[in-house]
């Protein structure tokens, strides 16, 4: 190889991998949040990644059907495998899926609960409803990661620009702004499906996940 290309060739993986460092440098992690009570006490027999669908049922959940996905990272940026990633929420009325929370007013067709575990990209996917609100609290989607019997993460998904969020005790406790904003996703017109939402939410982990 000539000295010149040589000198090209070093110099072009000393730009990239100095582009790696600076983005991996931007990465916020992700703050630890509250379980809550609410985490499903009894697990639903439908676990999959789409909520929104049950199976044996032929109805589909009310709310504001959203394609939720995100990559899990490590502070380098680099996609994390075999994470099991789980996510719990009310319905549309605002109902978990928890004997404690249970009523006439839960949605039948929502199975409030989902689990998804990511390959190679670290990326997940859930078909589920943009949160609502209940007394007391933001709109808000739970997640736990998990990895090996581990368990790695768990914190709160909120909705960006929603007005309560300013009011929310759990996502105030949360003081720096930029860790704050890290806990928000915009929840915009789905592009694939017009009548239907999408939000995107990368998760970091700032310590390494069990190999």
């Amino acid at each position: 190889m000539e000295r010149r290309t040589l000198l090209k060739t070093l110099l072009a993986g000393a730009l990239a991998s100095s582009a790696r460092r600076a983005w991996a440098q931007r990465l916020v992690a992700t703050q630890r949040q509250t379980e809550g009570p609410f985490y499903p006490d009894k697990l639903p027999l439908d676990q999959d990644n789409n909520l929104v669908n049950i199976s044996g049922r032929r109805g589909s959940a009310a709310g504001e059907v959203t394609d939720l996905t995100g990559r899990i990272l490590d502070l380098d940026g680099k996609p994390l495998r075999g994470v099991t990633i789980e996510i719990w929420q009310v319905d549309n009325n605002g109902r978990y899926i928890h004997s404690g929370d249970a009523g006439a007013s839960n949605d039948p067709n929502f199975q409030g609960f989902g689990r998804f575990e990511t390959g190679e990209s670290g990326q997940y996917r859930f078909r589920t409803i943009k949160p609502v609100p209940y007394p007391g609290r933001a709109p808000h989607i739970h997640v736990k990661l998990s990895k090996g019997g581990k368990e790695l993460l768990t914190t709160q998904l909120y909705v960006q620009g929603h007005r309560l969020n300013e009011r929310d005790g759990v996502l105030r406790g949360v003081r720096d702004p930029s860790q704050r904003a890290a806990l928000m996703a915009p929840f915009l017109p789905s592009i694939e499906r017009p009548a239907e939402l999408s939000a995107r939410f990368d998760i970091v982990l700032g310590a390494a996940p069990p190999s």
